[in-house]
């Protein structure tokens, strides 16, 4: 298996792990899968049960080294599903999206306004505690989770044409403070 984890412009950070095949970059940090397109992208939406788990994952690793939890969040669940829905349709790992440039502008977009956001992104032959794991495993990764800042959290993937790479996308947020 091949790994790539690389920083991307402040608090993003990707991972890619691939059994087979060729991978790419390019100058602004995508990274391109060099797959044969057998079918259709399988676009999923997160579940309140997986979104849970995740927020749990993510929240252990945060008080085993004395942050708060992160609470799971529909909306983030909602801009990270529709963000690995994109990623899987381009067959690009990357935190710009088709139509946005970051984490930020598709949190907006799903009705969210954050006072700050970090997102975790992966493509490979990942279940859902595997791509956890390999988060905690990564420096870049990890840094977005432990944030002291973030409070809230939403994961989302889909399946790439090739009917096994899944993409990944996980949001770190906390809601804009309310003006008095």
């Amino acid at each position: 298996m091949k790994m790539l984890s690389k920083l991307v412009s402040g608090a993003t950070a990707v991972v890619v792990v691939l059994a087979a095949g060729a991978i790419s970059a390019d100058a602004n940090g995508s990274v391109r899968q060099n797959e044969k397109q057998a079918g259709a992208v399988r676009c999923l939406a997160t579940s309140s049960r997986d979104n849970a788990s995740g927020a749990e994952a993510t929240s252990s690793v945060r008080r085993a080294r004395g942050l708060p939890p992160v609470r799971a969040n529909a909306k983030l669940a909602e801009a990270a599903a529709r963000h690995a829905c994109d990623m899987a349709r381009r067959g690009v790992m990357s935190h710009r999206g088709s139509g946005t440039s970051g984490p930020s502008q598709r949190v907006r977009a799903v009705g969210y306004a954050p006072g700050i956001t970090a997102e975790n992104i992966a493509a490979g032959p990942f279940t859902h505690a595997a791509v956890h794991a390999a988060w905690e495993a990564s420096t870049g990764h990890l840094a977005n989770i432990l944030i002291p800042q973030i409070s809230e959290y939403g994961v989302g993937r889909a399946i790439g044409a090739d009917g096994k790479t899944e993409y990944w996308a996980a949001v770190y947020s906390a809601p804009r403070a309310r003006r008095h």
